[in-house]
């Protein structure tokens, strides 16, 4: 079989390594920043002799760059484009789209044209932070001219396009182009060469700028409990929808200045990263409640303000986004960062990181930053071209930004759980006495597309429940709810319970459920966002079993515990339901040391015969699942159930005895 030389070919090789190593350093370019291309002659499958351009595609990510993440295109045609004086935008994409050499290929960067018409074989366009401090503030042509000499041209801040495209084509005899605000393109006859020569220019604009700086001392500002405040600000930063939260203490000192307000005014480095962290970041000078509202209500009225001046730019089709931010900073802290998932948190971590040390690098070589002129950053923040780069992430999934606890979550019940809460993107934080169940469950769930932590011990012990609670805010920076669904089983007559056993029933599956309840509840109205709380219990709560006393009396217990919870969270938006399942035996350890023989013995079958038994008996007459349960929680932790509290579901096929009454 032929490979195709569109998808494999050494010149398409010889990018795709050198866009790697480029990728790889976050001073360069920045999750999906930046592009590169490579021209060579090539013949066809159909035998044909052409002259291909590859170039990353739209939205494509250096670092882990493919020969998927270069889209083929027919050079001839792309030099035809020549003719045109003036393309829109739009007619630009569907020219371009013309001259693709490979159905299917995706969507080729909006800089195609400035790559397609230079005469170099290879093509480097970076971000790097060094050009971008060389270029953002007043005097960044003369700064330039200084660091880097005459061999390079200079072009004030243009949106990428065609005019960008024509305006840089006429500089072929320069070493390459500084674009402010925006980065460096250079070029070269052979890959390496083009390598070397990004590698040499950001090195150049680096020793320029270490001869100038002059960094202030920063204070040791006093000690801020970030963990008290963290659900706080969560709450704030998901008034549109729920969203994980986390904090990045690279961002410490720098967040720590007295002039960083003055610094965050600067804005983005790079116009691209306003599509991850906004045009602004927020600074949050206190943490209590006011200060809080204070600030998100004057980011609110900042960003109001700014779009309603230049709204006339908002292309037909496009709302005004939300006035919350992404990305704030906390003096004594660093960044707290938004996201629908902890990668999309520390993505726009790594963003802002690069964005505000370039604009301190600015204020402490230059003494001033300069933002892009405020017109063109609303253009570039609703620009249809760039916005497509955002179409391209998947959305979000039922239970994106939501962070939920379960307990028990090594197997059976509480393992399918997890798993569902997982598979629909929400945050989990598995709990388990079984340290090597837990490990299974998170290594099955790498590639689940939400979140897992994991916390192994004795819910039984208080500093075990609150390390669930702390790893939620920790990790993800609150809590959206719990299911309580740690439990044992014992199968013993009363007469022949002992003191312990007793205890011990009560002790992991109620007083254990009461002390995560007390510790969540808390959380939540701290937190401010209402909650849900679902509580496993079980069809024994209304219809015990004889030699099953003291798990019987448990789960009713925890049946009342969840209404004593309804009546109390209730006020705060907390809502609290109870399932009542039976005879779980899929991955169940319920069922585990003797416990499948008692019952058996108990209903005079063998205990081959339990489940069967437990299916017959049951109004459906159907064997119950673990994941019949996952479902029924997922609907209690969703905004399906938004309007049912104190309510018991049974998951048990329907036994007439356990109808909730």
């Amino acid at each position: 079989m032929t490979t195709n030389p569109l998808l494999a070919h050494p010149t398409l090789e010889e990018l795709i390594e050198r866009t790697r190593r480029i990728g790889a350093d976050e001073n360069l370019v920045v999750h999906g920043g930046g592009n590169t291309s490579s021209k060579a002659d090539i013949t066809l499958e159909d035998g044909r002799t052409t002259r291909v351009m590859w170039i990353k595609a739209s939205g494509g990510d250096m670092a882990t760059a493919t020969a998927s993440t270069f889209a083929p295109l027919d050079l001839e045609k792309i030099d035809g484009l020549r003719i045109h004086d003036n393309l829109t935008d739009e007619e630009m994409v569907e020219l371009v789209s013309q001259t693709s050499l490979l159905p299917g290929a995706p969507r080729p960067s909006i800089e195609t044209l400035l790559h397609g018409f230079m005469p170099f074989a290879h093509i480097d366009h970076v971000h790097a932070d060094a050009i971008c401090a060389l270029t953002n503030h007043a005097s960044g042509r003369e700064a330039t001219l200084e660091a880097l000499g005459d061999e390079w041209a200079y072009v004030e801040w243009m949106r990428s396009g065609f005019p960008l495209s024509k305006v840089v084509e006429k500089m072929g005899d320069y070493r390459g182009v500084v674009l402010a605000h925006h980065g460096v393109i250079t070029w070269a006859e052979t890959s390496e060469e083009c390598y070397q020569e990004t590698l040499r220019v950001v090195a150049l604009a680096n020793d320029y700028l270490d001869a100038r700086e002059n960094k202030p001392a920063v204070a040791t500002p006093p000690a801020v409990d970030i963990e008290d405040a963290l659900p706080r600000i969560r709450a704030r930063m998901s008034q549109t929808r729920r969203r994980i939260v986390r904090v990045d203490e690279r961002l410490r000192d720098i967040a720590s200045r007295d002039d960083i307000h003055e610094i965050v005014s600067a804005g983005v480095s790079s116009a691209d990263h306003t599509l991850r962290i906004r045009p602004f970041s927020i600074v949050l000078d206190g943490l209590d409640n006011e200060s809080l509202d204070a600030s998100f209500a004057a980011y609110d009225s900042r960003y109001q303000d700014y779009a309603n001046r230049h709204i006339a730019h908002l292309p037909d089709g496009y709302d005004l986004f939300d006035g919350v931010p992404r990305v704030a900073l906390v003096p004594g802290v660093g960044a707290v960062t938004v996201g629908d998932t902890l990668a999309e948190a520390t993505m726009l971590a790594d963003i802002a990181f690069h964005t505000h040390s370039v604009a301190a690098r600015v204020k402490d070589c230059f003494g001033n930053v300069e933002p892009m002129p405020e017109e063109e950053i609303f253009r570039f923040e609703y620009w249809p071209m760039e916005l497509y780069k955002l179409s391209l992430k998947p959305g979000p999934k039922k239970f994106s930004g939501r962070v939920f606890i379960v307990t028990g979550a090594a197997g059976g019940i509480g393992r399918a759980i997890a798993t569902r809460i997982a598979s629909l993107g929400g945050a989990v934080v598995a709990a388990d006495l079984n340290a090597d169940g837990l490990m299974s469950l998170a290594e099955e769930l790498q590639s689940a597309p939400g979140d897992v932590a994991t916390v192994a011990g004795d819910l039984t012990d208080v500093d075990v429940v609150n390390a669930s609670v702390q790893t939620a805010v920790g990790r993800f920076g609150g809590l959206d709810g719990v299911v309580l669904n740690a439990g044992i089983a014992v199968s013993k007559e009363l007469t022949e319970l002992s003191d312990d056993d007793w205890q011990r029933s009560l002790e992991i599956n109620l007083t254990s459920a009461f002390r995560l309840t007390r510790q969540s509840l808390a959380l939540l109205r701290h937190q401010g966002l209402g909650g849900a709380l679902v509580f496993i219990a079980s069809k024994n709560a209304f219809a015990p079993g004889a030699a099953f006393g003291a798990y019987s009396v448990t789960k009713a217990g925890l049946v009342q515990l969840m209404r004593i919870a309804a009546i109390e969270g209730g006020p705060h938006g907390i809502r609290s339901n109870a399932l009542n399942p039976d005879a779980i035996f899929d991955g169940s350890e319920l069922w585990s040391n003797g416990i499948r023989e008692q019952r058996a013995a108990a209903h005079g079958i063998s205990p081959d015969e339990l489940e069967e038994f437990y299916a017959a008996r049951n109004l459906l007459q159907l064997n119950v699942r673990s994941t019949d349960v996952a479902d029924a929680t997922e609907y209690l932790l969703s905004e399906a159930s938004s309007r049912t509290t104190g309510s018991v579901i049974p998951v048990d096929g329907g036994v007439v005895t356990g109808f909730p009454r």
